[in-house]
């Protein structure tokens, strides 16, 4: 599979929940105009790739992110939570007039219908993407009937971290120490690695053995329905079933494995558009004492290129150098018919 030029929206760390200084853009970034029928209002984008490295359904597979300027970055801390409006060099962009409006960037981990458990690894510099490994095999989730693999593009909103420090007043739960899990409901089948733009429709309170491990639902901003959906609501009268599914999936993936059901807060019910923002925002705002340095990293690796005031930050020199000591691409490894085993629970 070859690299492929992912997009996502310009910014650097101006986020409407607590900027960090504009002056802090990597200026070499390219940017390029896009139009988009679905957004809300036009944007500048920025130009991602992915590099793989290693061999695909093997321990050492990774999949690293760069600039279309060739600089090595970090899909969790270098892009942006916020896709930013349009603005000009150090000018902040100006806020959209509603919180309704607001489009969050996805980082892509597993595509719908498929089954390799892919993750940010949080622990390693460049945070590259990787295959969770289980008693040194890849992991796989299983087939349960009548789903195939993931039932959605899942991934993560990059600069949010759920601090296992941090114990939430409504559940009693800490954090997992990852960034918030979100699951895109779109139409379109994404790629591991892909970039996109999402809009927030509402929030699944998972505990996942005792850790609170929130799922975000959110529709790709460029998908055919994204207009008519703007809330959890909008999801359960236009998908009748889908919302009674996710649940399920996560109640009982890890059940194949000998593992108990999961179980969930506000029983199992989702809380909206409103609950969800909120719950983002304050897992920012952890990220951000993360990578200042200002809590417990919890063994996150927190290198970055342009974070501001964080003193993890390194140079493209040291982070192109990660990837060179990363294994060359190679042919893909078989994966195991086990993988396709429909499983009953």
């Amino acid at each position: 599979m070859r690299s492929q030029l992912l997009r996502s929206s310009l910014g650097c760390l101006l986020t409407v929940f607590g900027p960090f200084p504009a002056s802090c853009i990597n200026k070499t970034v390219r940017q390029t105009a896009a139009a988009v029928p679905h957004l809300y209002y036009s944007r500048k984008m920025m130009h991602y790739q992915t590099e793989q490295r290693g061999h695909p359904n093997s321990p050492d597979y990774r999949i690293y992110f760069k600039t279309s300027d060739d600089k090595y970055i970090s899909p969790f801390h270098d892009i942006p939570l916020i896709a930013e409006s349009e603005q000009n060099d150090d000018v902040p962009a100006k806020k959209p007039k509603s919180e309704n409006k607001v489009l969050y960037n996805m980082v892509v981990e597993v595509p719908r219908w498929s089954n390799a458990k892919m993750e940010i690894a949080t622990k390693e510099p460049l945070n590259p993407i990787k295959q969770d490994v289980k008693k040194g095999k890849p992991r796989y989730v299983a087939n349960i009937f009548p789903h195939k693999g993931y039932i959605w593009n899942y991934g993560a909103l990059p600069q949010t971290w759920e601090d296992p420090n941090h114990k939430d007043k409504e559940t009693n739960c800490c954090g997992d120490n990852d960034p918030i899990d979100v699951c895109d409901i779109g139409t379109q089948v994404c790629s591991p690695g892909q970039v996109i733009q999402v809009k927030v429709l509402g929030i699944l309170a998972m505990i996942d053995e005792g850790e609170m491990d929130w799922k975000v639902i959110a529709i790709n901003a460029n998908d055919q329905d994204a207009e008519k959906l703007n809330c959890i609501e909008d999801v359960r009268k236009s998908r009748p079933g889908h919302l009674e599914a996710t649940v399920e999936w996560f109640r009982k993936y890890k059940v194949p494995d000998g593992k108990p059901e999961n179980q969930f807060g506000f029983n199992g019910e989702f809380k909206d558009k409103d609950f969800a923002v909120e719950i983002i925002k304050s897992t920012h705002e952890h990220w951000r004492a993360l990578v200042q340095k200002q809590t417990n990293a919890g063994g996150i690796e927190c290198k970055n290129l342009s974070c501001c005031n964080s003193p993890f930050q390194f140079s493209a020199d040291e982070a192109r150098a990660v990837v060179q000591s990363a294994p060359a691409f190679g042919s893909a490894h078989p994966v195991s018919a086990e993988v396709d085993k429909w499983h009953f629970v």
